[in-house]
């Protein structure tokens, strides 16, 4: 369980803020953060990382305290059980995928993670390389690799996708919620990508102007969020086709979601149950099309 209640006042681009947030975390949840540039999401992260310093408050984990400044308590990053994984993926580029993992790992650790790790992000072919040498996806698979070989409690990932093309964008949201599953991680994504935290998310935080505005399960929230912010992306299996008076209702299965779509009659005459599909709705779907 994470339990965070924090206060920092901070310089946002459009003047002075108040981050004031109070939120639990389940064990082993995957949530996101989801919220205009500025909001406070990242700064939200650097103090759960311990990379800044929250004014007031206390952050909890495990029924340890991380952080309280009442009591004086605050853990060196080190100190922190917790992966860490950016947009830049800060890999050291002298060293090999091989030698970036064993430098992460901790005196007398057991190298037989490394060797676990690679093979769980399909590195083997690629580890006597140097990040020069791999693409874009590839470094992202050895820096989230390396976020887990000291077996953390938490990772914290930081638009880390953002930089990819779509394809392995989409990919590398396959490889995090094995990782996530695999380590049975609690898991803080920030992401503007509103299929990608459909895709992976248990619930979502939505914040602005430093407040939580909105919490729930990721379909609720992005269903929310759609109606202020136009058309909504998503993609999942069809899992049942019901024929009703006003069209075709197709029950949808959307990363760890369940969402129903109407469509029409001549948009479900060629769906099958098992078709992936991908559709742009505000609340239900309007558009779809069937991904063979």
């Amino acid at each position: 369980m994470i339990r965070m209640q924090i206060r920092k006042q901070l310089h946002a681009p459009q003047g002075e803020m108040t981050l004031e947030v109070d939120l639990q975390i389940r064990p082993e949840e995957f949530v996101s953060i989801h919220g205009p540039s500025g909001a406070g999401k990242t700064s939200l992260l650097r103090m759960l990382a311990g990379l800044m310093t929250p004014d007031a408050g206390f952050i909890k984990v495990a029924d340890v305290s991380w952080f309280d400044q009442s009591r004086g308590i605050n853990l060196r990053p080190q100190k922190r059980a917790i992966g860490l994984v950016f947009q830049d993926y800060a890999l050291f580029p002298n060293m090999t995928v091989r030698q970036n993992l064993d430098f992460a790992l901790s005196k007398g650790g057991d190298k037989k993670r490394v060797d676990h790790l690679i093979e769980l992000t399909e590195l083997g072919d690629l580890q006597q390389l140097k990040p020069g040498k791999l693409s874009g996806g590839q470094q992202q698979r050895v820096a989230l690799a390396r976020a887990l070989v000291q077996q953390p409690q938490v990772l914290l990932l930081d638009e880390p996708l953002s930089a990819l093309d779509p394809a392995m964008r989409r990919k590398m949201q396959t490889y995090i919620l094995a990782l996530h599953r695999e380590f049975k991680l609690t898991t803080v994504l920030i992401s503007h990508d509103y299929a990608e935290i459909a895709a992976l998310s248990d619930r979502v935080f939505a914040i602005d102007k430093g407040r939580i505005q909105d919490e729930g399960s990721a379909i609720e929230v992005l269903q929310r969020q759609s109606h202020h912010g136009g058309l909504l992306q998503l993609k999942g299996i069809i899992e049942a086709i019901v024929p009703t008076t006003s069209g075709t209702k197709l029950k949808v299965q959307i990363g760890k979601q369940s969402i129903e779509v109407i469509v029409d009659i001549n948009q479900a005459a060629s769906l099958e149950i098992g078709d992936q599909i991908q559709f742009t709705t505000q609340i239900y779907g309007s558009a779809i099309r069937v991904l063979k």
